[in-house]
């Protein structure tokens, strides 16, 4: 009876990676160094380029206040690059960074009260041809009762 799953609202932390995911893939800039961004990485995450995107954890932790369910969630995406040096890498950690903090962004479902990225880094992987950057955004949501 009715479409299925439809009647369950998405939950909050999936809408925070979906829109951090579109509004990632919509940017011109990021794209053009990145081949893509992933949630599960496929098998040649790199294709033609250079570097890629990725979403590691996703943190939450609850934020409620007076007649407010709220609830932060930190996500961190992750930026990899097999560019000799750290300079790519750097640049795309820092194309995320501009493109997420304090974005004007909106949820369909919640209400994304603010969005803040709280720490970038940039680091040599274990694997030595590959540089790996940090980039932790942090997205207070209120979700409705």
């Amino acid at each position: 009876s009715g479409a299925k799953g439809r009647n369950k609202p998405m939950s909050s932390t999936a809408e925070v990676q979906k829109l951090l995911y579109d509004t990632l893939k919509g940017d011109g800039a990021i794209m053009a160094i990145a081949n893509g961004v992933y949630d599960r990485v496929p098998d040649n995450p790199f294709g033609q380029k250079t570097a890629y995107i990725s979403f590691g954890s996703i943190d939450t932790a609850e934020d409620d206040a007076d007649c407010i369910t709220g609830v932060e969630i930190t996500a961190q995406i992750d930026v990899w690059s097999k560019k000799p040096g750290k300079v790519e890498c750097r640049t795309l950690t820092d194309l995320v960074r501009r493109k997420l903090h304090r974005a004007s962004l909106e949820l369909t479902e919640n209400a994304l009260v603010g969005t803040w990225v709280v720490l970038t880094r940039v680091f040599s992987d274990p694997d030595p041809l590959t540089s790996h950057g940090v980039v932790q955004v942090t997205c207070m949501v209120e979700e409705p009762r």
